[in-house]
This record gives C-alpha cells, sequence and structure tokens, in this order.
C-alpha cells in the first residue's frame, strides 16, 4: 500500500473512532421515546434521544388538525390508588413523579393537543433526559463488528453529515407519512395534513372525503354546519369503537355525521374501493365521480368524459363536488432506514408497520427495537398498542427484556408464600393498569417455586405470545408449572357488525362466567411451559396454547372484582383444584386441631401456626370466630363439661381436652 492509501486507512480510522457512541439510541422525542429514555435515564444506561425538531412532541404541535384528542382525561375515579387511576389516564407517561400526571396540564376530558406538548416537555425537563435537539437522522445502516452486542453497530448520519453509533437502535417515530392512494384525478385531493381548518372556506360547499376512520370523521365533525353535504367514501364499513372494543376506530366524540346520515339530512356514508374510481375536474372546477375504466377508454375532454349516472340516473355520486379531502391514514417512514436492516417484506400491511416480532425486536435485525405507534402491527385492531394508555407499557416491556439481555438483570419479580396467591390475582386484577389496557398482549406470570408449591414468583405485563421463551427473555425458571392472569373481551362480542347493546348481554351467574361478555380477567393454569409449537398451533381466536385448567372471574359492571361469593372464592377454589392444597386461611385454634387431626396441614398452618406465626388469638376474633361458625366455642363446651363434671362420674369430652392441652402449650 502507498501513501496515499495509508492516509486514506487512516483517515477512515479515525473517521470511526470520532464517532459519538452509544449503548442505546432512541429515535424520536415523542411519547414513546421520552418513556424509554425516562426508563434508561432511571436505570443509569448510556444513551441518546435524537429529535429532528427544537421540542418534544413536535407530532402533537401539528396533530390532530382540528387540535381536540381523542384520548381520555379522567381526572376523577373516587380511588386514591395512582396504579387504578392510571386506568383512566390515556395521556401521562410512567414516572415516579406525581407531579407529570397528566390530569394537572388540563382538566378537559378530551383535552387541547397543545397540552400534550407542554407535558411532553415537562416531562423531558424534569426528569434531565438526554435528548440532542435539532438533530434529523437522515440515514440509518449497519457495520457488521463481532465485538458489539448483536454482532453488529447501527450507524446513524444526521442531516449535516455527523455520524453516530449505537449498539441498540430504538425507533420511536411513529406514523409520520400520509397513506396516498393512486387513482385517476388523486391528485385533486386535498390532504388531511394540509386542507384548511376553518369552516368559513366551506361554507356552502359540496364536500367529499375519503376514508371512514377518525381523521375523516374529525374533519367532517369541523364542518358539518357549514357545508351543503358532506359524502365520506371508503372501501371498507365504519368501524365503531364502542362496538369494536378498539380505541383506534371511530370514536363517538366524532361520529356526528352518523346521525345526520341515518336521519336524512343530506350527509352520508359510502362503500367503495378508491383504485376503480376517478375523479374528474370539469370547466368550473368542480369534481366529478366516475369509474377508472370509463376514462381510460376515453379520449374526450373532460367535460365529455363518460359518467356512471349516464348509464344509471340514479348513481349514488352523481354530484359535482367543490372540494375531495383525503383522510386515508398514516404509515411508517421506511425511508431512512438502509435494506440491509430488513424493516419491510413489501406486503400491503408492511407497508404502514416495520415487521417486528411480539417482542417487538425487528425480524430482520437484532438489536433494533420498534416502539410506540409504529409498533401497532402486534396488536393492530385488537387492544391498544398504538396509543399511549397502552404502549407506555409495552415499552416499559421491551425495557426490561434489554435489561435482562444486555445488562444480566433478571425480570422484576415478587416472591410469595402460595398463601397469598388468591389475594395477589385479586388486587393485580382490580388495580393494574397494563394488562387492564393492553388486554390479550400483556400478562401476567406467575410461577410456582418448588414441586408442592409453597411459594411463588409474580412477574407483571409480560408479552403474552412470547411465552414460550418466557425462561430465556427473562431469566427466570419455569420448572414447576405457572398461572397466567390476562384480561379478555368475549370472543364474540366485538366486531363492526356486532349489536353490542342487546338485552341480556351481562353475565352475571358464577356458572357462566366463561360467556362472560365484557373485560374480565381470565387464568391459565399450565403444568409445564408452552412450546413454540404449542404457541404456533393454538386453537383458533385463542390468545394462548390450550392449557390445562383455565378459569374466567365473572365479568363486573363496575370492573370490581372483589365480591367474596362470585368473584374471590370461585377463584380460590379453581386454584386449590390446579394445586391440590388448601389456601384458606386460619384461626391458631384451627391449626393446632389440624396438627392433632391430620396428616397433611394447609399451607397456612404450615407457614404460619407452626412456625409461631399467623392469627393470634384474642376475644373478640374468638367470638367473631364462633358466631362465623368458623370456630367452635371451647367455652360453652368447657362450661358444660364443669357441669357434667359436678353431676357426674363421666369423662371430659375430647374436644375439651384437647383446648385444654392447647392452652398449656
Amino acid at each position: 500500500m502507498g501513501p496515499s492509501g495509508l492516509l486514506v486507512a487512516l483517515a477512515l480510522h479515525l473517521a470511526v473512532c470520532a464517532r459519538p457512541h452509544r449503548d442505546y439510541c432512541v429515535l424520536g422525542a415523542g411519547p414513546a421515546g421520552l418513556q424509554m429514555a425516562a426508563l434508561l435515564h432511571r436505570a443509569g444506561r448510556d444513551y441518546e434521544v435524537f429529535e429532528r425538531e427544537s421540542a418534544p412532541g413536535s407530532f402533537f404541535t401539528r396533530y390532530p388538525r382540528h387540535r381536540k384528542l381523542i384520548s381520555i382525561n379522567k381526572r376523577h375515579t373516587g380511588k386514591a390508588n395512582a396504579e387504578f387511576n392510571l386506568r383512566h389516564d390515556w395521556n401521562s407517561l410512567l414516572s415516579d413523579d406525581p407531579h407529570l400526571l397528566f390530569r394537572h396540564y388540563s382538566q378537559a376530558y378530551f383535552p387541547d393537543a397543545s397540552d400534550m406538548v407542554r407535558y411532553l416537555g415537562d416531562f423531558a425537563q424534569r426528569l434531565g433526559l438526554n435528548v440532542l435537539y435539532n438533530t434529523n437522522i437522515t440515514h440509518v445502516t449497519l457495520d457488521k463488528d463481532p465485538q458489539a452486542w448483536n454482532g453488529h453497530y447501527f450507524i446513524l448520519t444526521d442531516q449535516k453529515g455527523q455520524v453516530y453509533q449505537c449498539s441498540v437502535l430504538l425507533v420511536a417515530t411513529g406514523l409520520a407519512v400520509p397513506k396516498l392512494v393512486d387513482f385517476p384525478g388523486s391528485e385533486y385531493a386535498e390532504g388531511y395534513e394540509s386542507v384548511s381548518v376553518d369552516p368559513e372556506d366551506f361554507v356552502g360547499q359540496n364536500v367529499l372525503i375519503l376514508g371512514h376512520g377518525n381523521s375523516a370523521f374529525e374533519t367532517a365533525e369541523n364542518i358539518l354546519g357549514v357545508t351543503n353535504f358532506v359524502h365520506m367514501l371508503s372501501r371498507s364499513r365504519v368501524r365503531l369503537s364502542w362496538a369494536t372494543h378498539y380505541v383506534g376506530d371511530v370514536r363517538a366524540i366524532n361520529n356526528g355525521l352518523l346521525d345526520t346520515y341515518q336521519l336524512k339530512s343530506l350527509d352520508g356514508l359510502l362503500e367503495s374501493d378508491v383504485e376503480y374510481l376517478a375523479l374528474v375536474k370539469d370547466s368550473k372546477g368542480r369534481f366529478h365521480i366516475t369509474l377508472k375504466f370509463l376514462l381510460e377508454s376515453s379520449n374526450q375532454s373532460a367535460d365529455s368524459i363518460p359518467l356512471p349516472e349516464d348509464d344509471n340516473d340514479n348513481f349514488a355520486m352523481r354530484v359535482a363536488y367543490d372540494r375531495v379531502i383525503r383522510c386515508l391514514g398514516w404509515k411508517f417512514d421506511f425511508s431512512i432506514f438502509n435494506q440491509s436492516l430488513r424493516l419491510s417484506s413489501g406486503t400491503e400491511f408492511s407497508k404502514k408497520y416495520p415487521l417486528i416480532k411480539a417482542s417487538y425486536e425487528s425480524k430482520g435485525s437484532r438489536g433494533l427495537f420498534i416502539l410506540g405507534t409504529a409498533s401497532h402491527s402486534v396488536d393492530y385492531r385488537k387492544s391498544a398498542g398504538g396509543f399511549i394508555h397502552g404502549f407506555r407499557y409495552t415499552v416499559r416491556a421491551v425495557h426490561r427484556l434489554l435489561e435482562h439481555r444486555y445488562h444480566g438483570i433478571t425480570w422484576p419479580s415478587t416472591e410469595y408464600p402460595i398463601t397469598q396467591l388468591t389475594s395477589s390475582i385479586i388486587r393485580r386484577v382490580n388495580e393494574a393498569s397494563g394488562p387492564y389496557q393492553m388486554f390479550s398482549v400483556l400478562a401476567d406470570i406467575i410461577l410456582l417455586k418448588e414441586r408442592n408449591a409453597t411459594a411463588f414468583e409474580y412477574l407483571e405485563e409480560f408479552p403474552m405470545q412470547m411465552l414460550a421463551q418466557l425462561e430465556m427473555l427473562t431469566g427466570r425458571t419455569a420448572r414447576h408449572g405457572l398461572f397466567v392472569v390476562n384480561m379478555e373481551y368475549g370472543k364474540n362480542f366485538s366486531g363492526p357488525e356486532k349489536d353490542v347493546f342487546y338485552y341480556d348481554r351481562s353475565v352475571a351467574h358464577i356458572e357462566d362466567a366463561w360467556l362472560s361478555n365484557f373485560l374480565h380477567p381470565v387464568v391459565y393454569y399450565y403444568r409445564h411451559l408452552p412450546t413454540e409449537q404449542d404457541m404456533r398451533f393454538r386453537p383458533a381466536q385463542w390468545p394462548l396454547p390450550r392449557p390445562t385448567a383455565i378459569h374466567h372471574i365473572v365479568e363486573d359492571f363496575l370492573t370490581d372484582w372483589t365480591a367474596p361469593v362470585g368473584h374471590i372464592l370461585p377463584l380460590r377454589r379453581f386454584l386449590e383444584n390446579c394445586l391440590d392444597t388448601d389456601l384458606r386461611s386460619f384461626y391458631a385454634e384451627s391449626c393446632f386441631l389440624f396438627t392433632l387431626t391430620r396428616q397433611r396441614l394447609p399451607p397456612f398452618c404450615q407457614q404460619g401456626y407452626l412456625r409461631m406465626q399467623g392469627l393470634s388469638s384474642t376475644e373478640s376474633l374468638r367470638q367473631h370466630g364462633v358466631e362465623s361458625k368458623l370456630l367452635q366455642d371451647y367455652t360453652a363446651m368447657e362450661n358444660s363439661s364443669r357441669w357434667l363434671g359436678d353431676h357426674s362420674s363421666a369423662p371430659r369430652p375430647l374436644t375439651q381436652s384437647l383446648d385444654s392441652n392447647k392452652e398449656e402449650l
């Protein structure tokens, strides 16, 4: 190699060495990016967030266009439990700072988007997060290196040509590219991202909106009162969130046009595939709908192109429109990622979302994780993973996976004696927000510790579809069986065509709990951890493989599963049947009797009474036990025995003798 070659090699070496390196790089300072940053920051990890704008939450500075969020801000629940209250707070991110709850930023039930911008700015500032603003990453590629955590580094280049090197890449850029449909005349359609939001610009106009989603209905709601009429066109029927139980479908706050359509006040909904249609502009600047094949077979001027109404004078869209607005949703921006990362397969669905596993890791590149809205392919139209109140928990799950894989920190868990199994489940199903919002996606896992099940470990919010890999992903072992605690809707209760208001829709009887329609806890018991094959070939519409046993806790109108007979007793008996043990709690008197009359003591007596722990006897407790028929009335028996002793030479009863021995002990 000549001198010039040595100089080039040296320059390349210096360039590589000069790259700023971070263990974790986060793309985007929106809600998902900041949530991950907060978790990394608290764990003391080496990370950097790259944000192209000058402040966090730039998406919310423009969207939604009409500024009202559809994520609820329920400030009052009647409960003081912070975890429970997060079930009904759809905007807050997770932190230990009580000031960083969204209820402090808006009193509105549906807040203004500017409040979200302010909240995210404070979240980043108060927690001291490492965010590099005004840094637009324009290209991402791989640099193979056997010394790297994943066998390669991620190389990021910004708009100034600055290069950054990362061991793990966490993409939280959301869905930022408007979805377009290519059809003749599509260039005449105004986009949701740029159309006027001033109703005065639509006074007395005929408007056609392409799309049946929230952005389409939001746009229609804004102009209903000033237009001649609004027609909405999409290839699929409208999906209402209260029927599908999916928060991404059309919300009631925006669906005023459904009233005016069904009450025949000129507005209306239509179903047709836009790709089969064409948009023609006449000499007056108005737009006509025709069929694509009619346009392709004609060489005539715009004013003489055949229209469907020429043959069918009852054609629904035979009127001319003054405005056509495209509201077809969003898709992921793949343009900055080198093809070597293999984020897309080219299929229609993967053009909207990146290809990822149920662990939110890219299928094509180890160490690349997709967070937030862009990760919604895992639970699209099933759960809330595309929205803050859902992905704040999936981001935390990803962080726990990272902590174990790269730092050897096992998935957080709490160990309890088996006697607390029932109460632990009851507490979580009544308080936990993660499984409640990410139903059928994140579930609690209970790992039995010994073969005779004297203790258990409780793991919270594990991705259900990764259950077969639980031991590898968490560092925990599942050798003696496990329970999975999930939240589920009834299997036939959700869908755009479902009548969810039918009479007798609720289930109240314990024996019919498995028929519950509304969101309710379901407990799966497995003697052995399911395999990958079990997961792959599970029954249709089941979130998990067929278990050894399953228990539905009957739905509750108040979502309060604390009824002693209706909720707790059936659950306890189910757990006892699975474990072949008695999970009840006992007074010391009962445990004493069991030691003399049984070969096998209940766990409560083994772990309490025999270790001189448990419920100590007081006169009030004894009297309560007698009145509730949980204990025998030894005092009355003793008095009776004394009377017999005074009047007879008969021996004392065995029960009294046992009680006397107990008192001596």
